[in-house]
């Protein structure tokens, strides 16, 4: 009966010696990393007419180059375009500035 008692002694000290450890303090979370933040972009003006469009869309192209989500030369060569569509709305030709808006947009995989 002895050896039961020393059996149940030990069993019960390896019980408990695993509940103490459950109840340690654990390592401290580490700090949760502020997200960078985006490089500011003017804010495109609103109104009707193909000017306005343009410059919406441009600042749009000029916000996914500065997040990183349109790499520098496409983001060029989109803006290429967009100056096309902007010198032909300058000059009044709406119609084209729009048709040449929408044939960029396409190009580039932009609503």
């Amino acid at each position: 009966m002895t050896a039961c008692r020393l059996c149940l002694a030990l069993a019960g000290a390896a019980l408990l010696g695993g509940l103490a450890g459950a109840c340690q303090p654990k390592a401290a979370a580490p700090a949760p990393v502020a997200a960078a933040t985006p490089a500011p972009v003017a804010v495109a003006p609103d109104g009707p007419g193909c000017g306005p469009r343009i410059a919406r869309t441009q600042a749009v192209v000029d916000s996914d180059v500065a997040t990183g989500n349109l790499n520098q030369p496409v983001g060029a060569r989109f803006s290429a375009d967009l100056a096309r569509a902007s010198a032909a709305c300058a000059a009044g030709r709406e119609g084209e500035a729009l048709s040449l808006l929408a044939a960029a947009k396409a190009r580039f995989g932009y609503p």
